[in-house]
This record gives structure tokens, C-alpha cells and sequence, in this order.
């Protein structure tokens, strides 16, 4: 899925395009319950790109799995969401969670993509191996397109 999601992003530069694509090949293929992206804008995290049943629109700093992703500037994964303190429900189905943050060049956090699955555990180190690719795939496009 990782060579897919590289052709996907390849001819495409705009960013919000990227990670609207992304959110449904990761979706599509592994069936999860929700994928999608929130961007840092004035200092939340503000819902993007998205698959999956209606989400949270705003997330504070530090707060949640995304919140705490982004404030430790790393990729977070719970087997179950109703042990992570201060866990948002977004939505009642969501039992195990992953977030990867995506940082600039100087690695500060801009966004986080976030996967909610439907069964506990159901998340796995490979699964975190992948997705970081993927992201970084799309900070690579990034930089690429901020440099010309």
C-alpha cells in the first residue's frame, strides 16, 4: 500500500488533495472504522481530509490521543481507548487508536494523521511502520514543493 499511496501524491501538489486520497486508499484497503488528517491551525487541531463516520472538529493541545500526539511530537498508539486518560469519543465504536504526527523540516508538528479502529488492539507496529512512511511521503512532497 505504501508504493500506492506514493503514486497517489506523486503528480499531485496540493497538500489538502494529498491527505483527502490518502484518507480513503488507508480506509479502502484496511477497512478501519475511521482514517483522516487534523491540522494545526492557531494553535488546535482542526479536522481535515477524512473517511468515516462524522468526527470531532476541534482538539486542544495536549488533549486526547491527537492532542498528546502533537504535544509529544510522536506517533501514539492505545489498544484501548477506554484506558488512554482524557481519551475524546468522538464516536462509541472507536476501541484502539493510532496517531502520527507530521512534522516540517523543522520538526515542528502540522497536522496528525489519526485511524480509529472498531476492535481493541487492533493496531500493530507494522501497522505504525507503514503509516509513518506514508506520512513522511507527504512531508516529503511538501518540502519538495516549498523548496522550488
Amino acid at each position: 500500500m505504501s508504493s500506492q499511496a506514493l503514486s497517489l501524491i506523486e503528480g499531485e501538489s496540493d497538500l489538502i488533495a494529498n491527505m483527502a486520497n490518502i484518507s480513503a486508499l488507508i480506509k479502502e484497503n484496511l477497512g478501519f472504522h475511521w482514517v483522516g488528517f487534523y491540522l494545526v491551525k492557531e494553535g488546535e487541531l482542526v479536522l481535515g481530509p477524512f473517511q468515516g463516520p462524522v468526527a470531532c472538529t476541534r482538539i486542544t493541545h495536549g488533549k486526547g490521543v491527537c492532542g498528546t500526539a502533537w504535544a509529544e511530537a510522536r506517533t501514539i498508539v492505545v489498544d484501548d481507548v477506554e484506558n488512554f486518560p482524557g481519551h475524546i469519543a468522538c464516536s462509541a465504536l472507536s476501541r484502539s487508536e493510532i496517531v502520527v504526527p507530521m512534522k516540517n523540516e523543522n520538526g515542528v508538528v502540522v497536522a496528525v494523521l489519526d485511524i480509529d479502529s472498531s476492535e481493541i488492539a487492533d493496531l500493530s507496529s507494522t501497522d505504525q511502520t507503514y503509516l509513518e512512511r506514508i506520512v513522511g511521503y507527504l512531508m516529503n512532497k511538501e518540502r519538495e514543493l516549498n523548496a522550488s
